[in-house]
C-alpha cells in the first residue's frame, strides 16, 4: 500500500510539477476531511465555479437580502473566491484563476447590450478580477472553450457580438491587467492529435494557438481539460497516449507551456464490470499522465475535484464515480494510477512510465480491453458548426 501523497511525490520529481485540484468553497469549510485531503495531497489549486463572471457578479455570491439574482452591472462579491484563495496561498498552494471569459458562465444581460458595450464590460471584467487578485493569482485561464466540437468557432455572445477578434482582445487586455502574469487558452477535446476526424477539434486549437502566437498575442499556456467519457466513440473517444504527447509536443514547440487542466474519467456508460470500470479507469489516469509528463513542455495536471462525494459530473452529466478519491476519501485503484505516474519522473523512475513499449505501431493496443466500438454510422457526422453548447449539453455518442 502507497504511504505517500501526491504533493510528497510530485516534491520528489526531477522536474517541478502541479499536482492541482478544483475546490468548492463549501466543503472545505464544512467538511474536515476534504481540507485534510486537499491540504496534504495537491500542490495547487483552482476554484471551481465560484471565479467565473455570471457567479462573480450575478448568481451565486451575496448576501443578496431577496435571495434574487443581481442584474447590477459591475457588482461583485469575492468573498467566497478569497477564502479558497487565502487558504491555498497559507498552504504553499499554486493558484491558478479560472475563468475570465467564458461564454457559458457569463451573465445574461450582455445580450441586451450593443457590442461597444459588450466590449467595454469584457474588458473591466478581465481589469475587476485580476486587480482584485493581483500578486495573489499570477496564472489564468484567459478564454474558455471558443471553439465548436468540429473546430469552428463557437457561435456564442462574444463572436455574435464582437467578432472572432475578441479572443485575442481578451489576451491583450488581461496582459495590460497583470503585466506580469501567466496567460492560458482552455478548451475540451483537444487532448490528442493525428487519430483522423477524432483530433479534428484538437487540430484547430493548435492552429488557434499558433495564429495567436503568430500575432505576438501574450499567450503563455495551453490548457487541454481532458474531461474523459472511457465509453466514448467518435469526437468523444478518448485519445491514445501517444496522441497527447504528439500534441503536447507540437503545442510546446509553438513556446507554450500545457498542463491537462480539468481531468476526470467518466466510466458507468462502460458495461455493467466493475473490474472493466476500474481497469478503464486506470489506464487513462495512469497512461495518459505518464505519456505527457515524458514532454519537457508540460508543467503539471488539474483535477476537476478529487473525490466523488463531490463531483460535478453528478449534477451534469449522471450518476459516476469519476475521480481519485471514493465518497469515503478512500483512494481509489485511479489514485494510485495517477500517483505511479508522478513516480515516473523521480528517482528509479521510468520516464513514459512503460506506456509507449504496450503500444503497437498503429496504437490499437492502449484500451483494447474496455475502448468501446465505433458505431457503423459516422458520429462525426451530423456535428453542427459553429455549436456552443457546453460539452454536457451535446450528444453523447458513449
Amino acid at each position: 500500500m502507497n504511504k505517500s501523497t501526491l504533493r510528497a511525490t510530485a516534491a520528489e520529481a526531477c522536474k517541478h510539477i502541479d499536482i492541482g485540484t478544483a475546490v468548492l468553497p463549501k466543503p472545505l469549510i464544512n467538511d474536515p476531511e476534504y481540507e485534510r485531503t486537499l491540504r496534504t495531497e495537491f500542490n495547487a489549486i483552482v476554484v471551481e465555479h465560484h471565479m467565473k463572471w455570471a457567479p462573480l457578479c450575478q448568481g451565486l455570491p451575496g448576501p443578496l437580502l431577496d435571495g434574487m439574482e443581481s442584474d447590477r452591472v459591475g457588482r461583485y462579491d469575492f468573498h467566497h473566491c478569497d477564502l479558497v484563495v487565502d487558504y491555498a496561498i497559507g498552504h504553499g498552494m499554486k493558484v491558478k484563476g479560472h475563468v475570465l471569459v467564458w461564454h457559458v458562465t457569463s451573465p445574461s444581460w450582455l445580450e441586451d447590450m450593443p457590442a461597444e458595450e459588450v466590449a467595454e464590460q469584457m474588458r473591466r471584467h478581465i481589469f475587476t478580477t485580476m486587480g482584485h487578485f493581483r500578486g495573489r493569482i499570477k496564472y489564468w485561464d484567459v478564454v474558455n472553450e471558443a471553439l465548436a466540437p468540429d473546430g469552428s468557432l463557437a457561435n456564442n455572445i462574444f463572436l455574435r457580438k464582437l467578432g472572432p477578434g475578441y479572443i485575442e482582445q481578451a489576451f491583450r487586455w488581461a496582459h495590460e491587467a497583470d503585466p506580469d502574469a501567466f496567460l492560458i487558452y482552455n478548451d475540451n477535446k483537444v487532448e490528442g492529435c493525428g487519430l483522423g476526424h477524432h483530433s479534428i477539434k484538437a487540430d484547430k486549437f493548435y492552429e488557434l494557438l499558433l495564429d495567436l502566437k503568430q500575432k505576438q498575442v501574450p499567450i503563455h499556456g495551453a490548457g487541454i481539460q481532458a474531461h474523459f467519457n472511457a465509453a466514448g466513440v467518435g469526437l468523444q473517444r478518448p485519445p491514445t497516449p501517444m496522441a497527447v504527447k504528439r500534441q503536447i509536443r507540437r503545442l510546446g514547440e509553438l513556446g507554450l507551456r500545457v498542463n491537462i487542466s480539468e481531468f476526470d474519467v467518466r466510466v458507468s456508460k462502460l458495461p455493467d464490470d466493475d473490474d472493466l470500470r476500474k481497469r478503464a479507469q486506470r489506464d487513462i489516469y495512469h497512461d495518459i499522465v505518464a505519456a505527457a509528463l515524458s514532454e519537457s513542455f508540460f508543467d503539471g495536471v488539474w483535477l476537476w475535484g478529487f473525490t466523488d462525494k463531490h463531483t460535478w459530473v453528478k449534477d451534469f452529466y449522471y450518476e459516476d464515480q469519476p475521480l481519485i478519491f471514493d465518497d469515503q476519501y478512500r483512494r481509489k485503484d485511479s489514485y494510485n494510477a495517477l500517483h505511479e505516474a508522478l513516480q515516473t519522473l523521480c528517482l528509479g523512475g521510468i520516464v513514459g512510465g512503460g506506456v509507449f513499449s504496450r503500444i503497437d505501431d498503429e496504437e490499437q493496443a492502449w484500451g483494447h480491453e474496455w475502448m468501446q466500438p465505433e458505431p457503423e454510422v459516422n458520429t462525426a457526422g451530423g456535428v453542427d458548426s459553429g455549436d456552443c453548447a457546453p460539452d454536457w449539453l451535446q450528444k453523447q455518442d458513449g
